[in-house]
């Protein structure tokens, strides 16, 4: 990984003292996306899902995830990722902005995480056969996070004004260039 990016809480988020967030994204040599989040702070303040077995799983953004938005300058479609800390997963297609269209993800996303006395370290790759096809990649890096009464906090690379909106085309600040460019830049 190179670039590690800080991911930022949302106004409206509960009381998040000493919870920092930061993401890295790199392409992969065949075209994969590899994406690590580490949350570090007092876990024991968090409701973190119990390991599971691997698989696609929806609503995950109801508790402690961590998001990827991923499309491309030219067009306002998109697909959303999201990785669990338990190991599951969820991929979506978007043809606007939180209209469904009828992308379906075949096969598995590697979604590993780690955790130490103060940080959870969640890793994924994003297989390239789920990826838009074409451009440079502008990518949304997220977090939800459930402390343990309940309540979500949000965090991402950038929020637009207003209530959280992780889906908003402007998050997607973070231009990863395709396989043959692995650089990340911003």
């Amino acid at each position: 990984m190179h670039s590690r990016y800080v991911l930022q809480p949302h106004a409206a988020n509960p009381p998040t003292e000493g919870i920092q967030i930061d993401a890295a994204a790199a392409a992969l040599p065949g075209g994969d996306l590899r994406l690590e989040y580490r949350l570090r702070g007092p876990l024991e303040r968090l409701r973190l899902p119990p390991p599971a077995p691997p698989r696609a799983t929806d609503g995950l953004w109801r508790h402690t995830c961590f998001e990827a938005f991923v499309g491309t300058a030219d067009g306002a479609a998109y697909r959303e990722f999201n990785f669990s800390p338990s190991g599951c997963w969820a991929a979506y297609g978007f043809s606007d902005a939180r209209r469904r269209d009828a992308f379906a993800a075949s096969g598995d996303c590697p979604v590993a995480a780690r955790t130490g006395a103060d940080t959870l370290l969640v890793t994924a790759t994003i297989p390239a056969a789920w990826l838009p096809a074409w451009g440079e990649w502008q990518v949304g890096l997220s977090a939800v996070v459930e402390m343990t009464d309940g309540r979500l906090g949000y965090w991402a690379l950038h929020h637009p004004p207003g209530a959280p909106d992780l889906h908003a085309a402007d998050g997607r600040r973070l231009i990863v260039a395709r396989a043959s460019d692995p650089e990340v830049r911003q």
